[in-house]
């Protein structure tokens, strides 16, 4: 779900427009190290509580797929690899041939000038051989990369490179002089001129290496601006320019005055935005009654659907690491960032479970055999909005915090689009079997984010505020996070070989992609919107009843009590 206002934080959690007001302490982070985070608004400090997802004494059990109990061949990768984040190679031969390599994430503003603290696996060679394209690119995309200076430094680079390489040859062998020349006796003054040679000869080394990193790290900074190529069918313009793909279902006709999902909310006791503003700041929200066992159900209910297709399940760590996050294309520290950063810390808590499942297999090589992996995965999601305002962002619409099933996959490259069309299809399977209206688009251009190479949007209709609203999206990253991620696999041969110098295959990059099985605050506006009744009731569509203790319909509490 995209954003677009600042709003207020909760505790620990800094922007840069927040007010600091006191310090206060987190009992442990996910490394066991104290978090000194810092309240950010005048409301009162949000207490620490356990958010624990139980079912209702009424709740009956339901069957999980047997897929559940067969984890797929090759959980465990076939080798991984550690690397301390400034240790990442830069450079690499190795590209994936079936789609052409990208660049990393913008970098925010903040950072210019300052040396990255990772580097991606960007094949420049191949940019330089095709500047034309990647320039057409970055003008659809209407992205602020600047090729120009990503090429000059790139040659800059190879010069340098050469140059340190003849100027290591020389200088080793003069050091190698002066080391013989010490094995011989010598007057003292000799030998004293000898060592004053040899410190310098060493200290002209550090100063090429010391020029080479200069400029390394120059053309990395530059580089993470240039966002990922386009598919050649993606519409070129603006949001607008965006083409409907599929349209399920039609816009239900109503017989009486609608109401929209915040009236209908509190006619039926379900939300309570005020006690939220008070605790934690604006655009946060208590669930109620029944839409916190609509909130439980529709995770269930999405979980469960998923699995059927052979993901696997996971819930995932809620914090991550700055350089993480900003590999998989977001950025943490950016002016009007999306992301709240932890103080003092080089953590911040997701946006999407996207980021933590791409950070499973990082600096890994993959067995061949063990792909694709599909994972499902819950989380809590966290976002600032910054610039979000209006009244089509009230309520459920767009708010800090929020539940959400998240797919994603890794799979060889000439597959990758493949499963695009098999994610957009399992969405729109899910959303069909609850009976909603909405169409699928193919966003065009302006509208991708850096990591995408093509993106599918659901919108669906939600009568109460009168227009379409985004529910899912599903995105096809090719090789952009994987070459950040340092995620390869090892091709499997086709014949076999013997054992010896050049028998193995090169690595390659896998291609990732991620999905929104399900987002609850929006689907719970497409629910209470779109099944309300003339009486106030709204009733439950039957696949979400076995996940909510049976439940039919929600019904106002002075009802219920006569009953």
């Amino acid at each position: 779900m995209s954003s677009e206002k600042k709003g207020h934080t909760p505790q620990g959690i800094t922007c840069k427009a927040a007010k600091v007001l006191k310090v206060i302490s987190f009992p442990q982070d996910v490394n066991a190290q104290k978090i000194h985070g810092r309240i950010t608004q005048p409301e009162a400090a949000m207490q620490s509580c356990n958010f624990k997802l139980s079912p209702s004494p009424n709740f009956k059990p339901f069957n999980l797929p047997t897929s559940l109990n067969r984890l797929p061949y090759g959980f465990h990768c076939l080798h991984r690899r550690r690397h301390s984040p400034l240790l990442v190679t830069s450079f690499s031969s190795a590209t994936t041939a079936a789609a052409p390599p990208p660049a990393t994430a913008a970098a925010p503003d903040e950072n210019k000038g300052k040396a990255p603290q990772w580097r991606a696996t960007i094949d420049f060679k191949w940019i330089r051989d095709n500047k034309e394209a990647v320039a057409a690119n970055i003008k659809n995309r209407n992205s602020n990369a600047n090729l120009e200076v990503v090429l000059e430094l790139y040659d800059e680079l190879l010069n340098v490179q050469k140059v340190r390489l003849q100027e290591v040859e020389r200088l080793r062998a003069e050091r190698n002089a002066v080391a013989n020349k010490m094995k011989a006796k010598l007057e003292p003054s000799e030998r004293q001129k000898l060592i004053e040679e040899g410190k310098s000869l060493k200290d002209s080394l550090v100063s090429l290496e010391e020029d080479l990193l200069k400029v390394t790290d120059e053309l990395q900074q530059e580089a993470q601006c240039v966002p990922n190529m386009t598919h050649p069918d993606v519409p070129i313009g603006g949001e607008e320019c965006s083409t409907v793909r599929k349209t399920v279902g039609k816009p239900r006709e109503f017989g009486f005055v609608i109401k929209d999902h915040v009236q209908l909310g509190k006619d039926l006791d379900l939300f309570d935005f005020d006690a939220a503003a008070e605790v934690s700041g604006s655009k946060f929200y208590y669930l109620k009654n029944e839409a916190a066992l609509l909130e439980m159900g529709l995770v269930n209910w999405a979980v469960s659907e998923v699995m059927k297709k052979g993901f696997t399940p996971l819930t995932t760590p809620e914090i991550a690491r700055s350089s993480v996050m900003e590999k998989c294309g977001f950025q943490p520290r950016g002016t009007n960032t999306q992301v709240y950063s932890i103080d003092g810390s080089d953590q911040c808590l997701i946006g999407t479970a996207e980021i933590p499942v791409g950070g499973i297999h990082m600096d890994s090589i993959l067995a061949d055999l063990s792909l694709p992996f599909k994972y499902v995965a819950f989380s809590h999601c966290f976002r600032t909005e910054a610039g979000a305002a209006g009244a089509a962002t009230r309520g459920l619409y767009r708010v800090h915090q929020f539940s959400k099933v998240e797919m994603f996959v890794l799979c060889r490259p000439e597959e990758s689009n493949s499963f695009h069309e098999q994610l957009i299809q399992i969405e729109e399977g899910l959303f069909s079997s609850l009976g909603l209206h909405f169409k699928t688009m193919d966003m065009a251009t302006e509208d991708l984010g850096a990591p995408a190479y093509r993106k599918f949007d659901v919108e669906a209709w939600m009568p109460g505020l009168g227009r379409y609203g985004e529910i899912s999206s599903a995105s096809n990253c090719t090789d952009y996070q994987s070459r950040r991620l340092g995620i390869r696999y090892r091709p499997e041969l086709s014949t076999p070989v013997k054992k010896g110098k050049g028998s193995s295959t090169p690595t390659q990059f896998v291609h990732t992609l991620n999905a929104t099985a399900c987002a609850v605050p929006r689907m719970i506006i497409c629910l209470l919107e779109n099944y309300q009744q003339e009486d106030g009731t709204v009733v439950i569509p039957e696949p979400l009843r076995p996940f909510m203790g049976g439940l039919q319909t929600i019904a106002p509490k002075y009802r219920q009590a006569l009953v």
